[in-house]
């Protein structure tokens, strides 16, 4: 009998891309709601995406790797 194959963690493929040297891009928090208070300038910035922590790199690499 075949091993099973792996899957893929859907929500980590949701939140997580992984960029053409290897290194995993996610978007950034604070910009769904209780935005009133918040400078535009700020929020400009948070529409920008950001590279995971390298200390969780392995890791999530580890759950998109379906």
């Amino acid at each position: 009998m075949p091993m099973p194959k792996q899957k893929t963690k859907r929500g980590a493929a949701k939140r997580f891309k992984v960029t053409a040297n290897g290194k995993v891009k996610r978007s950034q928090a604070n910009k769904s709601h209780i935005l009133t208070k918040k400078h535009p300038k700020r929020k400009r910035r948070l529409r920008k995406g950001t590279l995971a922590a390298a200390a969780d790199q392995r890791r999530i690499k580890g759950l998109l790797q379906g």
